[in-house]
């Protein structure tokens, strides 16, 4: 009850306490220089991907009146809003699986209706959506986000494997619907005979486990035993990316006697042709839908606003999770606002809304941590570098190598530091009595790699407290 009695105490605080720091937000990026680009294309691919999926699902069950232009609009949009004017940057935004469903029964629901039907759907779900908007602005401003801080971890993770099931669910079907002829296609098409349809059937499966599996790989590829250092870390920054480049050019390499529609491929309107310029119109049919079906919006826009509060809080929490020992403030109540604003952007312009999705706000806040261990490695190396310049010894050019480190992780205290360093200084000192030419031979690159990601690869159970560490040094340097 305390909560609703100040209202907008939430949103001023989480204004007040983003001001102190938008601007570090920016500077901090910028300073990371061409590092950003690893995380920044992980995360691209990891958020489009799904969202391309879920507009076919949608282009499929809403008979064409929603596809992967609207997905991908709402997404971009969205996306660009909340990273310039959001209060939590690591939250990443998309439409997610549920906001699928919902639409298809919004669908199935408006299609049966003689006055509603397919013309008059999208106006009647930008009524939803402006029920829904004015719901999430109410949550934010009588402070309902205060629930967040007893949602237990147990129910975010339950969420996310909701989510997860949902992903694996829809992908399973994707895989059968290969084998199948697409509703509304003509049985007697060449491409449709049974020969061929199990081609593009077993085609599907070979690309869909082989960039899941190349891609999980390429992740891993820092605790691989073989290449060298730098090429391990260039396969684990844009090893996704590269193996969703490479499985695409490789469906494109069917040999030339296989019909040019197998593998069977996506189609996309662009967002200026005439099959996709009706749903920015969708503001100026509203007027038409009748003033029952108005307010009957309210009772769908309900459950939409309870999804949607659900979701985008869940998202939040779990890509501020306890572990990665962020410094910055939340900003639940502001986001939420926000969230209402743009679910009524979107319904006004057909869109189907974008909010907080996992795991992709998860795999943003990991996939930043690792620049920390990157940074650690380049300034180790460039220390090492100059002292062999200077022609220093391999006990100095250590010495020098576990200050930088003891500096930049400064997360532990500085004799548990040095302990994790001993197999690197054990590798640094093999070389002391080599003679001249050892020196010509020391490879500080190679050592790094070696031996620093150690602990990571050993210590298994403590991957996320050390990506935590990585992620509070990244963004508060």
């Amino acid at each position: 009850m305390e909560s609703f009695k100040a209202p907008f105490r939430g949103i001023a605080k989480d204004v007040k306490g983003r001001a102190l720091c938008y601007k570090q937000d920016w500077t901090a990026g910028f300073r990371s220089g061409i590092g950003i680009l690893a995380p920044t294309a992980y995360i691209f691919f990891a958020s489009a991907l799904p969202v391309i999926a879920f507009g076919e699902q949608l282009s499929r069950d809403t008979d064409g009146s929603l596809s992967t232009v609207e997905t991908l609009a709402s997404t971009a949009i969205c996306g660009i809003i909340h990273s310039i004017l959001g209060g939590q940057p690591l939250l990443i935004l998309g439409v997610a699986e549920p906001t699928v469903i919902m639409y298809t029964y919004l669908y199935d629901f408006a299609k049966g209706r003689e006055d509603l039907g397919r013309e008059l759907y999208l106006a009647w779900v930008g009524w939803v959506c402006v029920w829904t908007a004015f719901f999430l602005v109410l949550l934010a401003i009588f402070n309902a986000c205060d629930i967040i801080n007893k949602f237990t971890r147990i129910a975010g993770e339950l969420f996310g494997m909701l989510i997860s099931v949902l992903f694996i669910q829809e992908a399973i079907k994707g895989i059968v619907s290969e084998f199948k002829i697409p509703k509304g296609e003509d049985s007697k098409k060449e491409t449709h005979q049974f020969q061929w349809l199990y081609t593009n059937g077993l085609l599907g499966v070979i690309f869909t486990f082989g960039l899941l599996y190349t891609a999980l790989k390429s992740r891993k590829a820092r605790s691989w035993w073989y290449t060298t250092g730098w090429l391990r870390s260039f396969i684990a920054d844009y090893g996704v990316p590269l193996m969703v480049l490479l499985w695409t050019a490789l469906s494109f390499s069917v040999p030339r006697n296989v019909p040019s529609d197998i593998p069977r491929r996506l189609y996309s309107p662009l967002a200026w042709e005439s099959a996709s310029l009706h749903h920015w119109t969708v503001m100026k049919d509203m007027g038409k839908v009748p003033t029952a079906y108005v307010f009957a919006a309210i009772i769908p826009a309900v459950m939409v606003a309870g999804l949607y509060f659900f979701d985008h809080s869940v998202a939040s929490q779990l890509a501020q999770q306890q572990e990665f020992n962020l410094k910055k403030p939340s900003a639940y109540h502001y986001d939420m606002l926000l969230l209402g604003l743009m679910t009524l952007l979107c319904g006004l312009i057909g869109l189907p809304p974008s909010n907080g999705v996992l795991p992709q706000s998860t795999m943003h806040t990991k996939s930043l941590a690792v620049l920390k261990r990157q940074l650690i490695r380049k300034k180790m190396v460039k220390s090492a570098k100059e002292s062999i310049k200077q022609k220093a010894s391999n006990s100095e050019i250590y010495g020098k190598m576990q200050s930088v480190f003891i500096e930049m992780d400064n997360s532990t205290t500085p004799t548990s530091q040095v302990k994790e360093l001993e197999d690197l200084k054990e590798a640094v000192m093999k070389s002391e009595n080599k003679g001249d030419n050892a020196k010509d031979e020391f490879d500080p690159e190679k050592l790094i790699d070696d031996y620093l990601p150690v602990r990571v690869k050993e210590q298994r159970s403590s991957r996320e407290p050390i990506l935590g560490k990585a992620v509070t040094s990244l963004h508060h340097p």
